[in-house]
């Protein structure tokens, strides 16, 4: 594997090797993992077809079932597939950040993030993407279900309801300007996570996916969302507990009687 960041001299697929090395540094596209050896090597191979030119990046927290691994052999052969293994933490949150801050280190201009269970289809990376090279002003893309033409496919009637309860509690409690807050296939501006410091951020569960966007509207970041279709994942199980929901709803409450301090924006 080359160094994150780095342009490969010598990239193994043919959809890299037509790309100069300046775009193939600009977008780095991560994914955080636990226990997704029956996903992330079919995954990684569909982000590599959607966005030709991106970097990408595991962040997987040790998985037992051999996750890890499978992306170390990935990226024999494809020299910009990188992994991180964490060995003494585990958290969406923490490896969220870790994930950004590598955007930081290696330049990037775009950093796109989505899950490791192929409930966000790879290929519509590339509307996010698009969005975002296509205005100067937009710091955040978001792929929703919850506006015209986004959808949710798998999910039984509980599990739709809860995560409508949770976005309207977020737009309306968290003042954030969007309507679907928890969701994690996004594309963000490298230049406003700069600004906002990643340091700054605590969250380690779930809510992070809130946190963030509550701390990029305070520095008074641009967000836009496209419609996006969400599956229920076929293969491995869900991360979010019982457990983790409840606690991820009690960080909410605390974002919410956090003061939302407002930033000019950058030029």
């Amino acid at each position: 594997m080359t160094r994150l960041g780095q342009a490969d001299e010598s990239p193994s697929s043919s959809e890299s090797s037509q790309l100069p090395g300046d775009l193939a540094s600009k977008v780095l596209v991560a994914v955080c993992t636990l226990n997704e050896a029956d996903n992330i090597v079919e995954l990684l191979r569909a982000i590599r077809a959607a966005i030709p030119e991106a970097d990408l990046l595991v962040v997987d927290d040790n998985s037992p079932d051999g996750t890890g691994d499978l992306v170390a052999q990935l990226g024999q052969h494809d020299r910009r597939v990188h992994l991180e293994v964490r060995r003494d933490q585990r958290g969406l949150g923490s490896a969220i950040r870790l994930a950004m801050s590598r955007a930081l280190d290696g330049r990037y201009t775009f950093f796109l993030n989505l899950d490791g269970d192929f409930s966000h289809d790879p290929r519509q990376l590339a509307s996010l993407l698009q969005e975002m090279r296509a205005s100067d002003d937009v710091d955040v893309v978001i792929g929703s279900r919850y506006v015209e033409g986004g959808a949710i496919e798998g999910w039984p009637f509980h599990r739709r309801l809860m995560s409508r309860m949770v976005n309207r509690f977020a737009t309306a409690c968290l003042r954030l300007p969007v309507s679907d807050c928890s969701g994690s296939m996004r594309c963000y501006r490298v230049a406003a996570l700069e600004r906002l410091g990643i340091e700054n951020l605590r969250v380690d569960g779930y809510a992070v996916l809130e946190e963030i966007l509550v701390s990029l509207a305070g520095q008074g970041s641009k967000m836009v969302e496209v419609p996006i279709t969400f599956t229920d994942r076929q293969k491995g199980s869900s991360k979010l507990t019982l457990r983790e929901a409840l606690r991820s709803s009690y960080q909410m409450l605390k974002m919410a009687f956090r003061p939302l301090r407002r930033a000019e924006r950058q030029p």
